[in-house]
């Protein structure tokens, strides 16, 4: 479809800083152009200091919604009119839309993201997350939400494992030490470490977990990896060699784009194919994004 700005085109973005390797321009401009709205998402670098301005901005040019990355999901929470309830839980926001009566309401859809790929698995099944970090409170809270469990967190961090612990008391905290113990029975394992992601400087050949780790897993367990440069990750490759189940965090990315869309238009059939070529695309072109 031939794309073209008008005189009514209304705007949908992206703030972060930085922004520029992100894959959701990409992604969530290929859907518009397939759905034939008219629409165009844009990246908008924002530093910290200027979040406010930033979203007021926003606010006064109209447009209809925006996605929120690294390093603003927990400093918007206090611009915003609402927050939903699973938003507030985990403590950031991803995706904002603009209120009819004005302001703002944010959600997170990083947790609608998470949980797609794994809708299949049975519940109750023992899960381990690996890191006590953002993506680890959406990892938690999109756990319990399909009713996983025991759900348990390995971390390095004792300050975030409490803080994990104090708004989800049901779910168990360990150190890094005492993973071991654990991984025979683990059937979902998720790694939301940046370990193993392709980046100058390298954790891109190491894998949170050894072979000898892994191989505790009980047999045809699922390895979710939210690392998705390279793809497969390390984990990933091991996971696979092994006879688990491995999924990248590309879905997660693409999934939550698709939610965010689906809402900022009212509901509509998001086409998550075009999304997903698009997003795998861009990453052949530019190579080393971390979104």
């Amino acid at each position: 479809m031939d794309r073209r700005i008008s005189g009514s085109t209304q705007l949908l973005g992206l703030i972060g800083d930085p922004v520029a390797h992100s894959l959701s321009p990409a992604m969530h401009n290929a859907a518009l152009a397939a759905m034939g709205e008219d629409y165009c998402y844009v990246p908008f670098p924002v530093a910290a200091e200027r979040l406010a301005v930033a979203v007021a901005g926003l606010a006064a040019i109209g447009v209809r919604g925006f996605n929120v990355t690294i390093p603003h999901k927990q400093a918007i929470l206090p611009l915003l009119s609402q927050v939903e309830a699973r938003a507030a839980a985990v403590g950031a926001v991803n995706t904002v839309y603009a209120l009819p009566e004005g302001g703002w309401g944010g959600t997170n859809t990083d947790i609608d993201g998470f949980v797609q790929p794994l809708l299949g698995l049975e519940k109750g099944i023992p899960t381990l997350i690996l890191g006590s970090g953002g993506a680890a409170r959406a990892a938690i809270q999109g756990c319990l939400e399909l009713g996983l469990g025991p759900v348990r967190v390995a971390g390095r961090s004792p300050e975030k494992l409490r803080a994990l612990q104090q708004t989800w008391p049901q779910v168990e905290t360990l150190s890094w030490a005492e993973l071991d113990r654990h991984l025979a029975e683990t059937r979902l394992l998720v790694n939301t470490t940046p370990v193993g992601m392709h980046k100058p400087g390298s954790l891109a050949e190491l894998s949170p977990l050894s072979w000898e780790q892994l191989r505790l897993l009980p047999a045809g367990a699922t390895v979710y990896d939210l690392v998705y440069v390279p793809d497969p990750t390390p984990l990933l490759r091991m996971a696979a060699e092994l006879g688990h189940t491995p999924i990248g965090g590309l879905e997660m990315l693409i999934h939550q784009g698709a939610k965010a869309l689906s809402l900022w238009l009212g509901g509509k059939l998001v086409p998550v194919e075009v999304m997903r070529q698009a997003a795998r695309q861009q990453l052949a072109q530019i190579g080393d994004p971390n979104s």
